[in-house]
């Protein structure tokens, strides 16, 4: 059965702005197998410098809330992060400190990988690449909220 509840108020990180979870049993397997997952990424991108946290609490909520408003619910009233992704859904895009410390932790991560740990400039340049890419969504994707 599809279940639906009203939209999220802006800060509001109790409830959960999409809810469309799948009819079908397998299908919502798969998708809390994949908010699980997720969910798992972003706990290691908290210990992990380099290794992205946030998007994957995004992630993790947009699969559950296809699964299970529970699970859905437990990721946005999670501390620290659970407002980020309340935030992101609502528009309202990244804090000025946290698109700075995103930037810094890039350059770091970037910094560190290609200097001290790849011999290859082929993969050097791909580092570098790949984190100019990072830099680029960053500050010209994701709305800045002041």
């Amino acid at each position: 059965m599809t279940l639906s509840s009203s939209p999220a108020e802006p800060g509001d990180s109790a409830a959960p702005s999409h809810s469309k979870v799948a009819r079908n049993p397998l299908v919502r397997g798969l998708w809390t197998l994949g908010g699980l997952l997720c969910v798992g990424l972003g706990a290691l991108g908290v210990i992990v410098p380099g290794l992205p946290s946030t998007i994957f609490f995004i992630m993790a909520a947009a699969s559950f809330s296809r699964s299970s408003e529970r699970m859905e619910r437990w990721v946005l009233d999670l501390p620290g992060v659970g407002r980020l992704v309340a935030d992101y859904r609502s528009g309202l895009g990244m804090p000025v400190r946290a698109k700075a410390i995103a930037a810094a932790m890039i350059a770091v991560a970037v910094g560190i990988s290609s200097g001290l740990f790849l011999e290859s400039w082929l993969w050097r340049a791909t580092v570098i690449g790949l984190g100019l890419v990072g830099f680029a969504y960053i500050f010209g994707r994701v709305p800045t909220r002041r």
